[in-house]
């Protein structure tokens, strides 16, 4: 993978087609530019046996290939910068996948088009799962929710093209602030 947002991409995939109805998003940064990634689902979730495989590239539950290697690469990736990733899972309740990575090592991958990625996840899944996009870093906080989108926009598809192109810009006029000169 060549950014982050791809990583999140993929993982965020997974929770989708874990069934889930809410997945989260969070991208923070602190003051030593050490960035912490989460997503968190309210889908199927893992029993132990899968968990204790989930590191492992053949450690799927995907029937058209043998082979998952999202988790894997973010691990991988995270472990080249000095940091890690953690994974926790309760069947019927959910996941929650925790990367960490220092941002000052010259093995951190940028983060890439996070506003094109979350607004791909929100428009290759129209009608479920719900986002929200949680980021922070020492120059502030913003959140972007499918569900208050929803309400403002009643019976309108999220995938129409008018309202992708906002919620593209939305996200990027927010984040702008919060990552500019630090992540992007």
């Amino acid at each position: 993978m060549r950014d982050l947002s791809l990583h999140i991409l993929d993982l965020a995939e997974n929770s989708v087609r874990a069934n889930a109805g809410l997945v989260t998003i969070g991208v923070s940064v602190d003051e030593t530019r050490l960035i912490t990634l989460t997503i968190r689902d309210d889908g199927c979730g893992m029993d132990e046996e899968l968990l204790q495989r989930v590191m492992s590239p053949f450690g799927t539950t995907r029937t058209t290939r043998k082979v998952g290697l999202g988790i894997p690469l973010m691990a991988q990736n995270a472990r080249l910068t000095g940091g890690d990733i953690d994974v926790k899972s309760r069947v019927g309740v959910g996941t929650v996948l925790t990367a960490t990575l220092h941002g000052d090592s010259i093995d951190c991958l940028p983060l890439g088009d996070l506003p094109g990625t979350v607004v791909a996840l929100v428009t290759a899944n129209p009608e479920k799962p719900d986002f929200l996009l949680e980021c922070s870093s020492p120059k502030g906080e913003m959140s972007f929710d499918t569900r208050e989108v929803r309400q403002a926009l009643g019976d309108v598809p999220l995938n129409e093209p008018e309202i992708a192109a906002w919620m593209l810009e939305a996200i990027r006029e927010e984040l702008e602030p919060i990552f500019g000169g630090v992540i992007l």
